[in-house]
Order: structure tokens, then C-alpha cells, then sequence
């Protein structure tokens, strides 16, 4: 969903004029499908007008223009929150106005009331109540209280709160209370004035504010037209996001920010951390106004995203952030490995190497855990299993590797032991099937768990998390080992850790091995090579890129998204690398393989969770083997047919 936050110019007093300011901002909203529209406090008389707020000439006026603004919005969707002194049974409030549909669907009173420094409100206004009441405005009853929320019944789960400039500061914001009531978007409408390091301190409670109650978080504030005496307003215009700052300007007037927050997601993390559930109690003094945008959004006609989708959601975008994750990851797979060896009382490892991406990832943290634990490097024992469709590149650099980083080798070969078994089976070897896959990898984990029991030693899986969501793994097979130190890593991510570790070796030789290990396809190679001995059988052609399958695999577990909406984020993302029907193919695999394939997850072995997406049966991904994806494959049948 679009919101924005805005800073219009204002003119002291002048209600008419604010007002006029008002509506050129909410025609620009409208025209951009933005659908909530935040301006800051007291903006239709201005914050700085003194004892001019005792004038029963500025009260009516600001009440008669905010009228003329909620008329405004009639026949348009935007729902709009702007600031005005409201006056009732005696007393001036400061006052937020909630429009929308050519109605005024609620008044919010400011609750907490600073009166120190700078700041005279208590000389002008009286602290709102959370009480709800009704209220004459200009001959309509409405809503009157801080206890009030805003419901859309078009779009799901938009529920609004507003809270007003102070209460953001205080130690329980009545923010709070309303996420703990179901609000999933806050509005705060702001005067809040300049000062060295505010700017920094005010964007941290926002930040802070929306983590905390996983919710978007919409601030505005008075602008530099404000500025009065001793006070400067800089115009700060934030919107954040779980804790995420999605847009944000400051000293520019006037002024327009928006962004497209995702309250699906927003929903998802409470539903799955618990965090507002545990907490969450209905107080039933709240009021909920309910009111409807006759969205105009569909599958057929979806908008064009703003916000950024980035293809690559397991790797961070800038270099110094993806090298900090790099290692902060191969830090837990190897102390996750050092701590097992420690348990069990074993100073030996096996590891099969193929000069693939993810046997040579693993084999570097056996390296490096074998170093934190000061144990012999000639303990590590990687031995290479030459197959049917093992070529020369990747055996020379799974040599090449091992003798680089001075650990044990050992090459045994897996032909003559493969034919005999096709013979024991009956099965003709010139028949290149699922049979003659399988045989060759269940004869590579069996060498190395029967190595493991003569040698003394913990056998080292090498499958990554995106092998494991796909399925694409032998069952009994390269699937089992005695610890799986990849198991939480994605192939994408796998990648940029071994190029990390090239671009940070001090053996230049490692470096040179390493980046020819990334340039090779990513292949089983259980396959015979072409008559080049080139790599014929590559995964990506087989199943799909890997990109795709990780970009499905972290919106669907993460953030529990729709296949409709996957697709619409993928198309999106990889809109200049992917054409949407290559998308929407993929995208089919992926849901076939990972319901299919749930049995080969159900008996992992243990193996370090370094991230926020983990199959492993004991911790994050609890599924039964047997559940159908009808549904989720149904709904991209709909969308073919789109």
C-alpha cells in the first residue's frame, strides 16, 4: 500500500490559504495511488500561532476549512490525517482529523503535552483523552478520542492509529496501544523543531517505534514555513517499516515523500515471532471506524512498485555490508563445527570434493574450524570420487584446492564399483536415468561413511539450503552425513562467500582456484561430458536458475506471500533478466519440487542455522511429508489464464 507523508507551505494564521495547500497535495496523492496521506500538526492554522489559538475567529475558521478539505475528498480514495486545533466542552485540543470519502471519519487528540524548553502548549491546549465520545463538527456527529482506530474493509489488515508529535516520545506511546489493539500503520503528524542531533535522535524513534510494534510508521512535520522567533522546522518527512527507513527528506518545502509499505508482510512477522500476540490485549474502549477505498488494484492491473525488490534477498547490496555477512556467516558454520567436534570428542573430518561450489565452501570451514581448533590440517581429509561425468576442470581443481590448503587427499574412483551395482540391479548403464544418477551418489556417501568408521572421523555434508528447498539432493545419498554445515546457506549466498574468502586469502593461488571453481556450471555431474569434456549436465537448465528459486524460497518462507504475489514481486526484481513467463515457469517447479521433496527435509542431520530461513526439522520448518500444493499451483493456473 502507497502512504505519504507531506510538508506544505503554510502561512501563519491562514487557514484558507493552508487549507488551499492542502488540497494541491492531496490531488498530487491521489494522482500517484497513494493511499494514505499524513500532513503535520496543526497545519491548517499553523504550530507557531501563539495566543492567536485563543481567537474563537482562528478555532471556526481551521474547523471550517478542515470541512472544506474532508469535502475535498470526496469520490477519491486517499484517506487523509491533518492537524488543527479543535475546541470542545471548554477546551482547545490539538487535534488530528482522519478524511476520507468526503467524510470526517474521526478526530485523534495529541495526549502528551510538552511544556518545557521551547515548548508552551499547556499555556493553549489540554491532554486528550483515550475515551471515545461523539462530538458535534459543523452539524455531523464524529468521533472524538485517542482510542480510536481506522479500518479499511478493502484492504485487508490496514488498520490505522494516530498519534501526534510528543506522544511519540514518551516511554509508552499511545501508538503502542493501538498496535496492541491491531493497528498495522501509524500516522504521526509532527511540529517538531530543529536542534544539533534531533534529526538523527527523532529518525531512531521512528525506526525504533516501527520495530517495535511491527508496523509502518508514517511521520510529518512543519516545515521551514513555520520557523518563527527562536524555533527553525526543517520539514522532516519519514516512512519506515519494521524497522526499515523506506523514505525520508528534510528542509525542503513543500515537500512530498511516499513509499510502498507491505502490510502482508507486516502481518506475517506477527503472526510468526509472537511479538505483539503475546502482549496484545483488546481494550474494549477502543473504537474502530470502518471505511472503504473501492481499491482499484487487481492482478490484472497491479501498480507499479516504488519500492525496491531486490532479486538477491539473502546478499547484501553493498560491498562492505555483503563482506561483514560473509564472514559473520562463515563464522557460525565453522564454530557450529568446531563446537560438534569438541562434543564427540573427534579431531578428524572426511569430506568428499567435487571442485563444485558447495563441497569447496564446506571444505574451507573444515579448514578453518581445524585452525580455531589447532588441530593438524592434514586431519582433514577430502577425498575426490571421480564418476561417469566427472571432467578434468573440476577434478584438477578440487586437486588443486586440497594441495593449496595443505589438507589430506585422496582420490578414489567410483566407475568399477557403479558397474558392478548396475549389474547386481539389472540395470543397463547406457541407460542415463534417475537410476544411474542415484548409484553414483549413494556409492560416494557410502565411501564416506564407511571411511568415517576406519578412519575415526565425522563425515562433513556439503548440500546447501536451496538444494534442500528443491529437493535436489539423492535421499540416502549426498542428502546424509554426520553434519551439514551448508544446510543454512543459499546457493546464491554460497557464492559470495567463496568469492569473499578469494578476495581475502592471502594465497594467491587459493584466490586463482577459487574463482575458477565460481565460473564453472553448477552441475551433480552424475552425467557423461560432451565430446569436449565440457560440463553437459547443468543444473540450472534442469530446474531452473538459481536466482529465481531463492528469490521464491525467501518471499514464500519468510514472509508466508501468495504465489500470486511472489510472481508479481519476481516479475518486478528480474524484470531485465527474466521474461515473466520464464518467471512463471520456475515458478511452478518450485512449488511441485518443494511440497514433493518434503521427506528428504524431514531427516536432515544437524547443521548450523546462520540466517532466518532454516528447513531443518527441529527448528524453523515444521511440514508434513504429504501435504498437497494443489492450491498454490491452482492459484498460478488463475494467473496464466490472466
Amino acid at each position: 500500500m502507497r502512504v505519504a507523508a507531506a510538508t506544505p507551505h503554510i502561512r501563519l494564521a491562514d487557514c484558507r490559504y493552508n487549507a488551499d495547500q492542502l488540497i494541491k497535495f492531496i490531488e498530487i496523492a491521489e494522482e500517484k495511488e497513494v493511499k494514505l496521506l499524513v500532513f503535520p500538526e496543526l497545519c491548517v492554522t499553523g504550530y507557531t500561532c501563539g495566543d492567536l489559538f485563543f481567537q474563537e475567529t482562528l478555532l471556526k475558521g481551521a474547523k471550517e476549512q478542515v470541512k472544506r478539505v474532508a469535502d475535498y475528498t470526496s469520490n477519491k480514495e486517499v484517506v487523509v490525517v491533518a492537524g488543527f486545533p479543535f475546541e470542545y466542552n471548554g477546551k482547545i485540543y490539538n487535534t488530528a482529523a482522519v478524511m476520507q470519502g468526503g467524510k470526517i471519519l474521526g478526530l485523534v487528540p495529541k495526549m502528551n503535552i510538552p511544556n518545557f524548553g521551547e515548548f508552551y502548549e499547556l499555556r493553549y491546549f489540554a491532554p486528550g483523552q483515550k475515551k471515545v465520545t461523539m462530538v458535534d463538527f459543523m452539524g455531523e456527529e464524529v468521533y472524538f478520542g485517542s482510542n480510536l482506530l481506522f479500518e479499511c474493509t478493502d484492504l485487508p489488515d490496514f488498520v490505522l492509529g494516530v498519534e501526534i508529535c510528543e506522544d511519540l516520545w514518551v516511554p509508552l506511546s499511545p501508538g503502542t496501544y493501538h498496535c496492541l489493539n491491531g493497528a498495522t500503520i501509524l500516522a504521526n503528524l509532527s511540529a517538531s523543531n530543529e536542534l544539533v542531533g534531533k534529526m538523527e535522535y527523532r529518525e531512531s524513534l521512528v525506526r525504533q517505534q516501527s520495530a517495535r510494534c511491527v508496523t509502518a510508521y508514517v511521520y510529518a512535520s512543519a516545515g521551514p514555513s513555520e520557523s518563527t522567533t527562536d524555533m527553525v522546522f526543517g520539514g522532516h518527512l519519514l516512512v519506515a517499516e519494521n524497522g526499515q527507513m523506506l523514505a525520508e527528506k528534510q528542509f525542503q518545502e513543500p515537500e512530498l515523500i511516499y513509499a510502498d509499505v507491505d502490510i502482508q508482510m507486516l502481518m506475517h512477522e506477527r503472526h510468526k515471532t509472537n511479538n505483539l500476540i503475546n502482549t496484545r490485549f483488546i481494550d474494549p474502549t477502543y473504537r474502530t471506524i470502518f471505511f472503504n477505498l473501492n481499491s482499484t488494484f487487481s492482478a490484472q492491473h497491479p501498480i507499479r512498485l516504488q519500492r525496491s525488490i531486490k532479486p538477491y534477498p539473502f546478499v547484501p547490496d553493498k560491498k562492505e555490508d555483503r563482506d561483514k555477512r560473509c564472514r559473520e556467516i562463515f563464522t557460525i558454520q565453522t564454530m557450529g563445527l568446531v563446537q560438534r567436534l569438541k562434543k564427540i570428542g573427534v579431531q578428524k573430518v572426511i569430506i568428499g570434493i567435487s571442485g563444485g561450489l558447495d563441497s569447496t565452501l564446506a571444505l574451507l570451514v573444515c579448514r578453518e574450524a581445524f585452525a580455531v581448533l589447532k588441530y593438524p590440517f592434514s586431519q582433514v581429509l577430502g577425498i575426490t570420487m571421480p564418476g561417469f561425468g566427472t571432467t578434468n576442470r573440476t577434478k584438477k581443481n578440487a586437486q588443486a584446492l586440497m594441495k593449496e590448503l595443505g589438507i589430506q587427499s585422496r582420490e578414489i574412483s567410483i566407475v568399477d564399483a557403479c558397474t558392478q551395482h548396475f549389474k547386481d540391479i539389472g540395470h543397463d548403464p547406457q541407460i542415463h536415468d534417475i537410476t544411474y544418477e542415484n548409484v553414483q551418489a549413494r556409492e560416494r556417501t557410502q565411501i564416506l561413511m564407511d571411511l568415517a568408521n576406519k578412519e575415526n572421523a565425522l563425515v562433513v555434508g556439503t548440500g546447501d539450503l536451496s538444494e534442500l528447498a528443491l529437493g535436489w539432493c539423492t535421499y540416502n545419498g549426498d542428502h546424509m552425513s554426520h553434519y551439514a554445515v551448508n544446510a543454512g546457506v543459499p546457493k546464491t549466498l554460497v557464492k559470495y562467500l567463496i568469492s569473499w574468502y578469494a578476495d581475502t586469502t592471502e594465497n594467491s593461488r587459493v584466490a586463482e582456484i577459487l574463482k575458477d571453481i565460481l565460473n564453472t556450471p553448477i552441475s551433480p555431474e552424475l552425467l557423461p561430458p560432451d565430446h569436449t569434456d565440457k560440463i553437459e549436465q547443468k543444473t540450472e537448465d534442469i530446474i531452473g536458475s538459481y536466482d529465481l528459486h531463492d528469490f521464491f524460497l525467501y518471499y514464500m518462507l519468510r514472509w508466508g506471500f501468495s504465489p500470486l504475489k511472489i510472481y508479481y514481486l519476481a516479475c518486478q526484481a528480474f524484470e531485465e533478466k527474466f521474461s515473466d513467463q520464464e518467471i512463471l515457469k520456475w515458478l511452478k517447479v518450485f512449488y511441485r519440487r518443494f511440497f514433493s521433496q518434503q521427506f528428504k527435509r524431514s531427516c536432515l542431520p544437524d547443521g548450523p542455522k546462520v540466517g532466518t530461513i532454516c528447513l531443518s526439522p527441529r527448528g524453523d520448518w515444521r511440514m508434513p511429508s504429504d501435504a498437497s500444493a494443489a492450491i498454490w499451483l491452482q492459484e498460478l493456473e488463475k494467473l496464466q489464464s490472466l
